[in-house]
């Protein structure tokens, strides 16, 4: 097993330790080594270029808060935000999301999702079924893994699928996108998944502004490890070119090595090469200092780019933790402006380099929350209605899906399914939602119940 050491410390936003290292044998995905899992994998499909982007919102996002607010409900239930005009007209949402109502004639709104399952889990926006229905039919695999079937990896060295979710307290918030019954050949590459995220104690590193420490201020002193790593790797793999290594090396072995010395894979997660005026776009997120929630890391969505462009087909992306129970509005009011940055910056990125075609992005979480505004100034859970937005992959944009009614809590019209969300995205991807694949003991297993995708979209 090769090991490539760097020096030692803690743990940031990212979930990578500043130790960087890399085990040739051991990288995560899925609990196998990585010769074991590629071995298992098989041949794979024909590229088609096309690729999707999931940003999921641990914890249930607020609806009424943030894209669907009530302004003339009662005080108990439109909340303290305001509304505001977009460039769609009749289109208004939170004011807190500047840059996104500038631009949401590039996103489709879906206002009337529903079917949601009660679970604390990215289960169902990953797969498209509820955790309890997923088990009792073996495990239904993600929509990275089914893309990873059917799709395969654009180029050896670059899995098809990606997960950037670092670990966090609550195990079911941190999945990237289980495989399921496809087996661990189709589990995403996961870089982050060491211990989870924690604040640095001393705030060394944060220099003499008085900035907490994040992921953008800590680049300097990583900087110069990440580059000393590739050329540590650089290095192993010219010493290993010269000798037999390689040569008695199994074909899935050698494959595992090519991942992980991939410059496309390294170049793609490494940010510092991106040019600095479209970083700055993305802007600064936060340590989430509460221990079972993703951080607001803003650098995900910028590595979620570069790696589509790498060839990645999938890249999922756990956003923040917006399970309010208390302090609803004082805590989102933190928490929607980076994610009215991240995803406008995204998105903006992705026309500018003609990539709006190609990528889909579907942001959203579990469920919604409760209309009425309880004792503690929060909203609890609410799976009878919730929100999904998308963008990009072709689908036709500057347009409201369904509505709720006067108080947001039922769809009124129009009500759209996680499970035509799915087929949406299959569709964008060429893939017939009415496709089949095995599961372990060969039997055909649809991937979905319902495969019509949104007409208004499509």
């Amino acid at each position: 097993m090769l090991t490539i050491a760097g020096r030692g410390g803690g743990r940031f936003c990212d979930g990578v330790s500043r130790r960087d290292f890399l085990r040739i044998g051991g990288l995560a995905m899925g609990g196998l080594t990585m010769p074991q899992v590629l071995r298992a994998e098989g041949a794979g499909g024909q590229p088609i270029g096309k690729s999707v982007i999931m940003v999921f919102l641990a914890g249930g996002p607020p609806h009424l808060d943030m894209f669907d607010l009530k302004p003339e409900a009662p005080a108990g239930i439109r909340g303290d935000y305001r509304p505001i005009e977009t460039d769609v007209p009749g289109l208004m949402i939170c004011e807190h999301m500047p840059r996104l109502a500038r631009m949401m004639g590039r996103f489709a709104l879906i206002r009337s999702l529903v079917g949601a399952g009660g679970e604390h889990s990215a289960g169902q926006c990953l797969t498209g079924y509820r955790d309890p229905i997923s088990r009792v039919q073996g495990g239904r695999p993600s929509l990275g893994a089914i893309v990873s079937r059917l799709k395969g990896p654009v180029h050896a060295d670059v899995p098809p699928f990606v997960g950037l979710s670092p670990r966090v307290g609550h195990p079911p918030w941190a999945n990237p996108g289980d495989p399921g019954y496809l087996g661990l050949a189709h589990a995403p590459f996961t870089p982050f998944r060491g211990e989870k995220p924690a604040p640095n104690q001393d705030n060394s590193e944060a220099g003499s502004s008085g900035m907490s420490l994040d992921e953008r201020t800590i680049v300097p002193a990583r900087l110069g490890g990440r580059r000393a790593l590739l050329a540590q790797l650089d290095g192993y793999r010219r010493g290993l070119d010269r000798s037999e290594v390689l040569r008695s090396m199994d074909g899935f072995t050698q494959r595992a090595f090519d991942i992980l010395a991939s410059r496309r894979v390294f170049e793609a997660l490494d940010v510092t090469r991106e040019d600095p005026r479209v970083r700055a776009r993305y802007g600064i997120g936060d340590m989430n200092l509460e221990d079972d929630g993703p951080p607001c890391c803003m650098d995900h969505f910028l590595m979620a780019r570069r790696l589509v462009e790498a060839g990645v087909r999938v890249v999922t992306i756990g956003f923040g933790r917006w399970d309010t129970h208390a302090d609803n509005f004082g805590s989102n009011a933190k928490r929607i402006p980076k994610l009215d940055i991240a995803l406008s910056a995204l998105v903006e990125d992705l026309h500018q380099r003609g990539l709006d075609r190609d990528v889909s992005v579907v942001v959203w979480g579990e469920f919604g929350r409760t209309p009425v505004i309880n004792a503690q100034a929060g909203r609890d859970h609410w799976p009878a209605v919730n929100f999904a937005l998308l963008a990009g992959g072709g689908i036709r944009t500057g347009q409201v899906i369904g509505s709720t009614d006067k108080q947001g809590a039922h769809a009124k019209d129009r009500p759209i399914t996680f499970q035509n969300v799915f087929a949406t995205l299959y569709h964008n991807l060429g893939i017939d939602p009415a496709t089949q694949v095995s599961d372990r003991g060969g039997r055909p297993m649809s991937l979905l119940d319902e495969r019509e995708p949104i007409r208004e979209l499509v």
